[in-house]
This record gives structure tokens, sequence and C-alpha cells, in this order.
């Protein structure tokens, strides 16, 4: 400031003595205040003066955020005044100040006691910083856009995969909703009204992260669009024990399926009485079947046997197996071939009851039921399970009378089927159905993996500039490297223990790019996917009506003193270009004449 004072008073000098020592004397006043009124617009253009003035203090601020409507900000500013402040949240704008952070509001405005929110709303995680705050939300809900979704973001490969959600779109007129895939339309269901629940379904065919894409249409039109992350996981393989009192289709197809799946199968076959033959897939040190032992039991994870294979166990057998079931080393499958179950069966058979079908009935096959089963898959049933509270239903008739149930004894899980020949679905080329059908009895008879160190994203829908809660579990390790996929280099994040559970360790990560993103504690790692802040917007706005709705209203304020903020403005500066604009003008014209 200095420096430009004194190029401005030795300007004014310079003109002045220039104007002075002129021979022509004519107009020679003009001529020294038009270059001493130049020098003073180029002083107020860099300089401009500052307006002080003083009003009360707004208890009032209006918040724009994505989507807002101009209308209702000139209605707002109409019924608060012109005064009120007006911020812009998240993203920038050249005529509007920028919010970062909704805890500043109370820093930048002291006296604050209502925020009106204009558009599409805040984040979830920014309603708690209201806290105290009358929030008055003005949008109008999206339409059309999804406004719920649910999928399982970590499928096994081979398994039926589900997308449910809802969709609303213009009333009145139907909608496609469809689920692409690598390209390709997988699966679509209309909706009649155009607005309504859908529910697609899909099998990955390829383990690795995939971005699946979920499509509206209307009279033609894509309406709607959005993301749908998974990262197909391969297949847990489950070390099996089969034991079959004798040689049998079922068994013979089930063990080859069972390996081709990559399980290992341990194959146990009575031929005659105390005659036995043994057969091991994929088991690179094959146990001893001659017993069932607890060394063996502790290398299984799944028992599979026949009614007349568990009845022929000895009594320490018997009880080997019911402790190891209880303990959760393993779990039971009983394939239900007799007329009634054996004693020995871990847990009792009290809450497994046989219910014997007709004769009739059982030479017809029946048709067999579950969530997301194959349709028309049948089989012959000899007989059904009585549905009772202790145990719970896997398969069914379509009259609701249960074929599978399991049941928790301990730790561990034991099924009892009552389906003894599924084979022929191979038969017949239904693998996929066969596969569904054993995929759903071993998934509930799988014990639990021994807790190891594992990753997991507390935030269900985690969004850019917004903090992202990570939390893991049986780790060591005092810091979590998080990176997006499109950068080299991780950021370290300091993990706090939680205080009520010792194993869990969170950290808040706010990502700055959408897509994939790695996290890595230790030799745990997972992936998650950050969502843009124009992905699921309908989702988003509903989520922030609802946590909106759950927060409490503001305590009752206690009359304050009127205050008062002083504020600063500025001249605008053109003023002093057009000064020095007109006076150099002048001179200029002065000089020709």
């Amino acid at each position: 400031m200095l420096y430009f004072l004194a190029f401005c008073l030795l300007l004014a000098v310079v003109l002045t003595v220039a104007a002075w020592r002129r021979p022509d004397h004519r107009r020679r006043a003009l001529r020294m205040g038009a270059g001493l009124l130049a020098v003073a617009g180029l002083w107020l253009a860099a300089y401009p003066p500052v307006r002080t003035q003083q009003h009360p203090a707004t208890q009032a601020a209006i918040l724009l955020t994505d989507s807002y409507s101009a209308d209702t900000l000139r209605y707002l500013l109409r019924r608060l005044g012109p005064g009120t402040p007006v911020w812009r949240y998240a993203a920038a704008a050249p005529d509007t100040p920028t919010l970062g952070s909704v805890s500043a509001l109370r820093q930048r405005l002291p006296q604050l006691r209502a925020v009106h929110v204009v558009g599409q709303g805040l984040p979830a995680t920014d309603v708690p910083a209201l806290h105290g705050l009358r929030v008055v939300s003005h949008s109008v809900p999206l339409t059309p856009a999804f406004h719920a979704a649910a999928w399982p973001r970590q499928p096994e490969l081979g398994q039926p995969w589900t997308i449910e959600g809802y969709y609303q779109g213009q009333a009145g007129e139907p909608a496609w909703v469809s689920l692409v895939a690598a390209g390709t339309s997988r699966d679509s269901v209309q909706l009649p009204t155009g607005r309504g629940s859908f529910r697609l379904r899909f099998t990955p065919k390829t383990t690795g992260r995939a971005v699946y894409t979920l499509v509206a249409r209307q009279d033609g039109r894509r309406r709607a669009q959005e993301p749908v992350p998974l990262e197909v996981r391969p297949t847990r393989p489950v070390r099996v024990l089969l034991l079959a009192a004798a040689p049998s289709f079922e068994v013979r197809f089930l063990k080859n399926y069972l390996a081709s799946q990559q399980h290992a199968v341990a194959l146990r076959t009575g031929l005659s009485r105390g005659l036995t033959q043994t057969e091991f897939l994929n088991f690179p040190t094959p146990p001893d079947l001659t017993r069932v032992t607890s060394s063996l039991l502790t290398r299984v994870e799944v028992v599979i046997t026949d009614a007349a294979s568990l009845a022929a166990l000895s009594s320490s057998e018997a009880a080997t197996l019911a402790q190891a079931v209880r303990s959760g080393a393993c779990g039971m499958l009983l394939v239900a071939d007799a007329p009634t179950l054996p004693r020995s069966l871990p847990g009792g058979t009290g809450p497994f009851q046989l219910q014997p079908r007709p004769a009739a009935a059982t030479a017809s096959p029946q048709l067999l039921a579950w969530p997301e089963a194959p349709a028309r898959l049948a089989t012959l049933l000899p007989a059904t399970l009585r549905a009772t509270t202790a145990t719970r239903a896997l398969i069914t008739t379509p009259q609701q009378q249960p074929v599978a149930a399991t049941r928790r004894v301990g730790l561990g899980q034991v099924v009892v089927t009552t389906a003894t020949e599924t084979f022929p679905w191979l038969l017949q080329g239904q693998q996929q159905a066969y596969g569904a059908y054993w995929s759903r009895l071993l998934t509930a008879v799988v014990p639990a993996s021994p807790l190891a160190s594992s990753i997991q994203l507390a935030t269900s829908w985690p969004r850019v500039h917004t903090p992202v809660l990570v939390r893991v579990t049986g780790s060591s390790t005092p810091a979590l490297r998080l990176r997006a996929a499109a950068q080299q280099a991780p950021v370290p994040v300091a993990l706090r223990q939680d205080e009520h559970v010792p194993e869990w360790a969170s950290a808040p990560y706010w990502p700055a790019t959408s897509g994939w993103h790695e996290a890595q504690a230790g030799a745990a790692r997972d992936w998650f996917y950050v969502f843009a802040p124009t992905h699921w917007r309908g989702l988003a706005q509903q989520e922030w009506q609802r946590q909106l709705a759950l927060l409490p209203p503001p305590a009752p304020q206690q009359s304050i003193a009127a205050a008062t903020v002083t504020t600063h403005t500025a001249w605008p500066r053109w003023w002093g270009y057009l000064l020095f604009l007109v006076c150099a003008g002048l001179l200029w014209v002065e000089e020709k004449l």
C-alpha cells in the first residue's frame, strides 16, 4: 500500500508540474484538475472506500443444497428479509459463500436459532450438528428416482443374487426396471402404475469387483439410472464327511458335485457287515475314517449322514459327534430316509417329528419352495416334518409343510431333510436347481468361521466429502490405510478402540473421489464403493428426511438482549476505473486541441 501511495503522489506531482510548465497557458487549471482526478481514480480503483453499517443480528439462515429452487429462495428472502445470510453447502458458487461444515454455522452466527434448508437436503451424518436449532426443510420429492434399494455387497460365486427396492416415477405411466450387468440386461420387471416395489435376480458368473446398473424406463425413455457395486467372492470350500450305510446314486452324485465345487469330501460307505469303503476328494492328507473321533471331527465342518449310518454309531461315537456339534466345531445334516429318526441325533428327536405321507401321494413328485428357489422343482417325498417352534423351516411344500428344517444345538446347527432322492435333477439337466438346493442346506449347517481380523464399513451409503466410518475387528495394528483405486499412495488413518467392544477399532474417513476404495489393516484387506453426489439422490433425500424427523425439537430459548452486527461494504471499484478513464481521455483530447 505504501509503494502504491508513493507512486500515486509521484504521478500527481509529475502531471501537475507538466501542466504548469506547458508553454500554452490556456486551460492550465483544467489540465491540472484532470491529472489530479486521474490519479485519484487509480487510488479509488485499488483501495475503494469502505462503508460501515450496523444492523440487528439475524437469528435465521438459508442453506442451499443440490437441486434447490430459485423461486423458493426468493420467497424466503422476501419473508425473512434481504439481509438473511445465504450459504451454499459443499458446492462452490461464484455468487454465494460456500459452507463446508454445518458446525461452522454456529461459529459464524452465534445467535442463530433457525436454519432453512433448500433443495435435496443435507447428508444424514450432518444432522446431529443441527441439534438445538429449528430446522425447516424446503424440498420437493425427487421424481422419477429410486427411493429404496438393498442388495448383498459381497455375494459368493454361483449363488443367486437379488436386489430389491422401490421406484417412484410418473404416475399412470408403466415403468420397466431392469438390471444391466456386463453391458447386457439380466432381469427386468414392469411396474404398471409407474411406481412400486421391484425385485431382480441374477447369478454372477465371475469373481471380482463389478458395478452393475439399475435402470428405470418410462415411455421408451431412460428416467433413472443408478450404480450397483458388488464384489463377487469365490465360494468358500467346505470340508464334508459323508457317511452312507450303502452305495447309492444319491451319495455318488452328491460326492461328485461337492468335489466339483472345490469342497473337500471324505466318504465312508458301508458294503457289508464290518466292511466299509473310503474315498477322499480334494483332501491333501486324508483322515482316518475307521471311527468317528474328536480328531476326525476337528478336520471337517459338516457331517452328512443317513439314518442307518447315524443309528449304527456306537454310544461313544454318538457322544463325540453330539459334543462336536454343541461346541460349534461342525454341523450335522441328516437325510431322513427311514420311518423314524435315530435317537442318537444331536439335540434329540423331539424338535424334529416326521409326518409320513399317504402312499398315493408318495408316488408323485412334490413341488419344493424356498426363497430364490427355481420354478417347478419337484421330488419324491416319503414324509415331511411337523412345524414346531424349536425348528426353522428351510424348504417347504407349497402347502407350507416343512421338508427341511434346522435347529440350533449349542453353538452348532442340526439340519434334517426328508428329500432322499435329488440326483434325478442332474439327470434331467437341472444342475442349477440341484446346486441351489444343496447350497441352501450347507449354508444353514456350516459353522461360522473362526474370528479373524476383518474390515467392515459401518456407513451404509458412503458418499464423497461425507464421513465414512470404517471398523476393524481383531487387528492389533494402530493405523488403517485407505486409498482410492485410481491412487497409488494410501492415506494412513489412526484407529480408535471401541470402549464397549475391545475387539473393535474404528476410524472416520472423508473420501475425496467416487469409485472403489481399498482399506487395509495389517493382514486384513477389503474394498468398498463410494458414491458420487449425483448417485441415489432419492434415497439420500429420504434418509435426510428420516434423520430430520428424529431430531429433537429445540428447547425454549430465553429472551436475549438485542445485538447488532457491524458490516463493512466497499464501494464498487468501477467508479475508480471510470474516473481514471474519463480524466485520461480529457487530457488526451485537450492535448490534441
